[in-house]
């Protein structure tokens, strides 16, 4: 049964990837009729944002770790890459809960499987913001309101190992009840800011490059500035939970990003904008596609819990 439920699962991802590449394969098109690219811009490109996955694949695990679980990176790649699929379900949480369930499957207990996931993302969220008000500070005018709402929130970040316990035996104490105390491992915050900022900066090399590739030639303005473009429409679509893969909310912030910079405009940012969409695109279904349809790798024997 568990079985007829998995590959039925699959099936479904399957079916939205492959909508939603047909509802915007008319867009694919009209960027490769135009596009003039310069291949080894757009070839290093990919190789940074690879390498981002790799930072990003191993931050998840060190913070497995942290809670005392063992995962291989063979499948920690498969796991990260098959969940990243749930992306392009409409609603946000298809991709933890299915990074949750895959790593359920590879002996990783539930508490730190679906924690891990959430710290990962939360933290994500913290530290692009984060990258983007530093990279963006003379291109972009962020308000002071958000520059201390971020800060207050990596702030309580960084307190949760300690709040949380404590916020769950007040609930406790007032329902009456007994929820189990969770444990956030320090470590866990630690990893998750430093692999998911480095991972952010990688983006934004590799955006420049991109558009380097795209646009035919060198561009203007700063290693800074490309990354606030990207990284700040990549935040929104992603806090978008009516966007599947941030569809529409990050092209549109994007456009607006390009012209205020005077990074690009006209023809040459909406190229960069829809190109754009087909690199990521392609970058994150291709992976998780291939490895969804293999056999999932033989667990590891150093694969153990501590519990």
């Amino acid at each position: 049964m568990r079985r007829v439920i998995r590959h039925a699962l699959q099936a479904v991802l399957l079916g939205f990837v492959g909508w939603y590449l047909y509802v915007h394969w008319s867009d694919y098109e009209r960027v490769f009729q135009v596009a003039r690219p310069q291949w080894w811009a757009l070839l290093l490109s990919c190789v940074l944002v690879l390498v981002a996955y790799v930072v990003l694949i191993q931050t998840w695990r060190q913070v497995v770790e942290a809670w005392g679980e063992r995962l291989d990176f063979a499948g920690a790649a498969r796991i990260w890459f098959v969940s990243n699929l749930g992306k392009y379900v409409p609603g946000k949480v298809w991709a933890i809960a299915a990074m949750g369930a895959l790593a359920q499957e590879r002996g990783v207990s539930p508490a730190a499987a679906v924690g891990s996931s959430l710290v990962v993302q939360l933290v994500n969220l913290i530290t692009g913001f984060a990258v983007f008000f530093i990279a963006g500070a003379r291109a972009v005018e962020v308000p002071a309101a958000a520059i201390g709402g971020v800060v207050l929130l990596a702030l309580a970040t960084i307190a949760a190992p300690s709040l949380l316990p404590w916020c769950v035996r007040g609930i406790n104490r007032l329902a009456g009840r007994e929820f189990a105390v969770p444990h956030l491992p320090t470590r866990a915050i630690y990893w998750a800011a430093g692999g998911t900022t480095l991972a952010w900066a990688l983006y934004g090399v590799a955006f420049e490059f991109f558009a380097i590739g795209v646009s035919g030639g060198a561009v203007g303005g700063s290693l800074g500035d490309w990354t606030a473009v990207f990284v700040g429409p990549y935040l929104l679509g992603f806090i978008a939970v009516f966007a599947p893969g941030g569809i529409g909310v990050r092209e549109v912030a994007m456009a607006e990003a390009l012209q205020r910079s005077g990074l690009a405009i006209g023809a040459t940012s909406a190229l960069l904008v829809a190109a754009s969409r087909v690199w990521l695109t392609l970058l994150e279904i291709v992976p998780g596609v291939v490895l969804l349809l293999m056999r999932p790798p033989a667990r590891s024997s150093s694969t153990s819990s501590h519990r």
